[in-house]
């Protein structure tokens, strides 16, 4: 991918939002667990939840429940009891990281046009986009439906940015997985890693970060070229 000249102003931002806007880490951990534990089958560390999520919750109990990569009646019992398990604790433990409030205000002020991607049902995306961020004006929030396939699929991130009328070039992607390195390439968006999320700086290089921050201050100066 082409390193773009520090001189191009961004004219939007799409944010990821479990590990890069919020902390939902320990909630979405419990309502795994909850539903392991009915199954039958060993409960994880919150720790291991980091490489668990980020891909959707179909691939999640594929992942922490390998009959559930042949048995599709487990996957689609495991998926119907998270939805109740996840609807009791969405908000028990998530809060925005440190700093995100005021980068977003920040933006907002400096009239950056944002919107919201994510591999959450779009049910829960919704809902805790409006909870935690409810004066921020996303101009799209979407979560994963059958309408688009799950990240890193690029097909829900190019609508964002045809529905924004802009072009992909002009798009940087906030991201704290592979999945969201490998969206943003895909759409042809500017591919920006988020060293506080889920997963490590190394994989976000790996996976075609154009750069990775360690601070919303950090991440401030990037999307507004202040550096």
């Amino acid at each position: 991918m082409t390193q773009r000249s520090n001189e191009v102003r961004f004219e939007a931002v799409v944010f990821d939002l479990d590990g890069t806007l919020l902390d939902s880490l320990v909630d979405i951990a419990n309502a795994v667990n909850e539903v392991l534990q009915a199954i039958g089958h060993p409960q994880y560390p919150v720790a291991d939840f980091r490489y668990l999520v980020g891909d959707g919750v179909s691939l999640l109990f594929q992942r922490a429940v390998p009959d559930c990569v042949t048995d599709e009646t487990l996957r689609a019992e495991c998926m119907r009891r998270y939805e109740s398990a996840y609807a009791a604790r969405w908000d028990q433990t998530s809060v925005p990281y440190p700093g995100i409030p005021e980068l977003l205000d920040e933006l907002a002020t400096r009239e950056m046009r944002m919107a919201v991607l994510s591999n959450k049902p779009d049910p829960f995306t919704q809902k805790c986009v409006s909870h935690f961020f409810p004066s921020e004006p996303f101009e799209c929030v979407l979560g994963h439906s059958d309408r688009f396939p799950r990240k890193p699929d690029p097909a829900s991130a190019l609508w964002i940015g045809e529905s924004m009328g802009l072009r992909p070039e002009s798009i940087a992607y906030v991201g704290d997985t592979n999945t969201d390195m490998r969206t943003a390439v895909g759409a042809g968006f500017f591919p920006i890693g988020v060293s506080w999320g889920f997963r490590s700086e190394a994989e976000l290089w790996e996976s075609g970060a154009a750069k990775v921050v360690t601070s919303t201050k950090e991440l401030a100066a990037v999307l507004l070229r202040q550096s």
